[in-house]
C-alpha cells in the first residue's frame, strides 16, 4: 500500500514524529510519503493517510485543520488515522492521551480510524507569548518518544497489511508450467 503521512508544524517536533510513524509503516512493507501539509496538495494515488499536528493551546496548528477541511471528501474515502504533538512532559510516554475537543470533532467528520498523542518540544526560546509562558514554568526539553511513534505507525501498518491482504488467485484448470529460473549475474 501507498501511505501518506502529512504533518503540521511549526518549529519541526511534529515533522520528526512524522518521520519515526513513516518509519514504522515502512517497516511494516508499506511505501511511505512524508509531507507537510502544505506540499501535499494531491491525495490522488494513496492508501492510506495519516495526518498529524503541532498543539497550540490546545488546537492543532492552522494548516493542519485546513488540510484536513480542503481534502475532507479525499480523506472520508480512505482509512485515516490522526496524531498530536504537544505535551510538554512526560505525560504521553506515561499512557494514552485522548485528542482535544476540535481534533476529535475532526476525527468524527473523516471517520478517523484512531488517533495518538505524542510529547512535544519546547525550546528555551521559542517565540510567542505562550510558549514563553511554558518556558518560565520550566516545561522546556524534548518528550518526543519516537521509538512510541514508530511502533504506533508499525502498528497501522501491519493492520493495513492484514486489511489488504491479496485475494487468494482461482484455482488452474490443469498442470501448472514450471519455467526454468534465469540464470544470476556473478
Amino acid at each position: 500500500m501507498r501511505i501518506l503521512v502529512a504533518y503540521a508544524s511549526k518549529m519541526g517536533g511534529t515533522e520528526g514524529l512524522a518521520r519515526a510513524v513513516g518509519d514504522g509503516l515502512a517497516d511494516a512493507g508499506h511505501v511511505v510519503d512524508v509531507a507537510s501539509v502544505d506540499s501535499a496538495r494531491d491525495l490522488t494515488g494513496y492508501d492510506a493517510v495519516i495526518v498529524g499536528s503541532a498543539l497550540y493551546v490546545f488546537r492543532w496548528y492552522r494548516p493542519g485543520r485546513r488540510f484536513v477541511r480542503r481534502h475532507l471528501k479525499t480523506l472520508q474515502a480512505l482509512p485515516v488515522w490522526f496524531f498530536s504533538s504537544g505535551p510538554t512532559d512526560d505525560s504521553a510516554s506515561k499512557g494514552d492521551i485522548p485528542p482535544v475537543k476540535g481534533v476529535a470533532a475532526l476525527m468524527e467528520r473523516v471517520g478517523a480510524r484512531g488517533h495518538a498523542t505524542f510529547g512535544g518540544r519546547l525550546a528555551a526560546d521559542a517565540p510567542g507569548f505562550m510558549a514563553q509562558m511554558l518556558v518560565k514554568r520550566g516545561m522546556v526539553g524534548d518528550f518526543r518518544d519516537m521509538g512510541q511513534a514508530t511502533a504506533w505507525g508499525r502498528g497501522i501498518g501491519e493492520e493495513l497489511a492484514k486489511t489488504a491482504a491479496p485475494k487468494k488467485a482461482p484455482a488452474r484448470a490443469g498442470p501448472v508450467e514450471q519455467r526454468p529460473e534465469p540464470p544470476r549475474a556473478r
